[in-house]
């Protein structure tokens, strides 16, 4: 399941820590990792998921994906959502093995933490906000979205969907469909609700875990 997490991260790509000038430091991508941690995720699979974004940013081809791009460098922040969202690690440069292992790390020590509630919408419109206030800039600005459930808390879903898109931000997914079978927050096509409700922009795509 891991390996997910490294294949979802590679697909996003073409010094560790905030920049601390004034101006917007140019990087290839932008890429808020909104990560869902509602009630509905037991504390096994909240770990596993952790473990997964950790070890992905571990992975020599996540570096050869980011220097790809132009500029060699992308910025990075993860965000954890429930009911609500949480800014969890800031706006992070990774541009070579020591700033990915350094985002790692700080991940890694991050607690886990519960949020009531799963509200897809109120995490979109809580990502496109971040992108503004970042100390970086770059022509791509994408949101990952994981989840093991739909909306149900906040706007519907397509109308922040919409809403998001419409400044040029791509919306990816990772469906977390772990249980075999669905509990009263899950449904079982979660990977086609998130094909239809979530995601959006340009080469957006779903992937399932």
């Amino acid at each position: 399941m891991k390996s997910r997490w490294t294949l979802l991260a590679a697909s996003y790509l073409v010094g560790a820590g905030t920049a601390a000038t004034q101006d917007p430091v140019a990087v290839d991508l932008q890429l808020v990792l909104a990560v869902d941690v509602s009630y509905s995720i037991e504390l096994d699979e909240l770990r596993l998921q952790r473990a997964g974004y950790v070890e992905a940013f571990l992975r020599p081809e996540i570096i050869r994906a980011v220097r790809t791009g132009p500029l060699g460098r992308i910025a990075v922040t993860y965000v954890e959502w429930g009911g609500k969202a949480i800014q969890v690690l800031p706006w992070t440069l990774i541009e070579d093995p020591e700033s990915a292992a350094h985002f790692a790390e700080a991940l890694r020590r991050q607690p886990i933490r519960r949020i009531s509630f799963t509200s897809i919408s109120n995490v979109l419109a809580f990502a496109r906000r971040l992108f503004p206030t970042s100390p970086y800039r770059a022509g791509r600005r994408v949101i990952d979205v994981s989840g093991d459930g739909p909306n149900n808390a906040g706007v519907p879903a397509p109308v922040a969907r919409n809403n998001t898109i419409a400044q040029g931000i791509v919306i990816d997914g990772l469906a977390i469909m772990l249980r075999s079978t669905p509990d009263s927050a899950s449904i079982p096509d979660l990977d086609a609700y998130y094909k239809e409700c979530v995601i959006g922009g340009e080469g957006a795509f779903v992937m399932k875990v």
